[in-house]
């Protein structure tokens, strides 16, 4: 789901500035609050065979160039093998990582762990895992897999607890669950301890939320506008992100111009968004979509037209640096502290992201 091009006519405010690792120069620095941002991989879908590859790289390099920590990369039964892209963003980027979703019934999970530990070896580049639990109802039964949604969060903590295992052990391991068994595995080659890999749960269900603790992964939510979150402050146990986009400018007339540009109103994408509804069980597609009825009225900074639209799948956050950045520095004093943004349209507009991040962290003391 590609958001199209949008002009951009205004200067932005560090044009001068050295942009490389910029982001997390500014939360090591400038602030006692560590932060990551990720971007996301184009999809192939709505790209030929010819140029997929080169949006890939070229995103990657505006990424890596804008200070973003990693890189989501999206799987399903649609799109290409998101380890072969993956592959595609370490051969083109330094210090990128790739934030690679993973659906258990793509692979076992000594798979994973392998081509984790391969990258590792051929490249010493970190690799993350997104796990996903579900998935499009169309897709799961056409694997041929009914399994209820609590339970595929019972699979997914086997599953990821054996990549653990096989990736941070030296020795043989043995497990054995209700879904998965292995016997005096080793993984050769071993993985450099510095390289273990991080995860990341879908944090929108309870079951997800229990998950991630077992697991000590970092919860992502499809996050409701910050000022409805404020019961749900992040605890110390839980490492937490959220998944949003961001259009921003100086002033919020302009950025609302080029939201509007680049999402205008689309009735073919709200019926195909309709349609997905009906084949998803995800539990935050259900509560975005619920809180989509309610604000679709209003021109406020959270905004989810691009959702109900069919064009992306997470909140945006559009408006001022100003604006964006006080709804951001609310997330980040509620306790989150990794942000996945959207598809970017151009390099320019990771740029803009980043120049409501730098605003957004000293700001994050006031609404502790």
């Amino acid at each position: 789901m590609l958001s199209g091009k949008a002009s951009l006519n205004s200067k932005l405010p560090f044009e001068d500035l050295n942009l490389v690792s910029a982001t997390n120069a500014v939360a090591r620095n400038e602030s006692d609050i560590p932060i990551e941002i990720y971007s996301t991989c184009p999809q192939s879908l709505g790209f030929d065979r010819g140029s997929y590859a080169q949006e890939v790289k070229k995103v990657a390099r505006w990424s890596e160039r804008c200070g973003c920590t990693g890189i989501l990369v999206y799987t399903d039964n649609s799109l290409v093998d998101p380890w072969l892209v993956s592959q595609i963003i370490l051969e083109r980027t330094k210090k990128l990582t790739p934030l690679i979703a993973v659906q258990p019934v793509y692979m076992h999970p000594y798979s994973v762990a392998k081509m984790v530990a391969s990258f590792g070896y051929l490249y010493h580049r970190r690799i993350c895992l997104n796990m996903v639990a579900g998935g499009f109802k169309n897709d799961l039964a056409a694997l041929s897999d009914s399994t209820p949604h609590d339970k595929r969060y019972e699979r997914l903590t086997e599953y990821a607890t054996i990549i653990n295992l096989l990736l941070s052990s030296t020795a043989p391991v043995t497990f054995h669950g209700e879904f998965y068994g292995i016997d005096q595995l080793r993984m050769t080659p071993p993985l450099s301890p510095e390289l273990l890999p991080e995860i990341f749960i879908s944090g929108s269900s309870e079951a997800g939320l229990n998950t991630a603790k077992r697991l000590g992964a970092t919860a992502v939510k499809y996050p409701r506008p910050a000022s409805e979150c404020e019961t749900e402050r992040v605890t110390d146990d839980l490492k937490s992100g959220i998944r949003v986009g961001i259009v921003t400018r100086e002033t919020e007339d302009e950025a609302w111009e080029i939201a509007e540009e680049r999402f205008p109103e689309d009735r073919k994408g709200e019926l195909t968004h309709q349609l997905a509804m009906k084949v998803s069980d995800s539990l935050w597609h259900k509560q975005l979509s619920d809180t989509a009825n309610k604000t679709r009225a209003m021109r406020n900074t959270y905004w989810l037209r691009p959702f109900e639209q069919y064009k992306t799948f997470c909140p945006y956050l559009v408006g001022s640096y100003e604006l964006v950045a006080r709804e951001l520095s609310r997330y980040i004093s509620l306790g989150y502290r990794t942000f996945i943004l959207d598809i970017p349209a151009t390099e320019e507009e990771l740029q803009h992201a980043t120049a409501a991040f730098d605003r957004a962290l000293p700001k994050t003391n006031a609404f502790a």
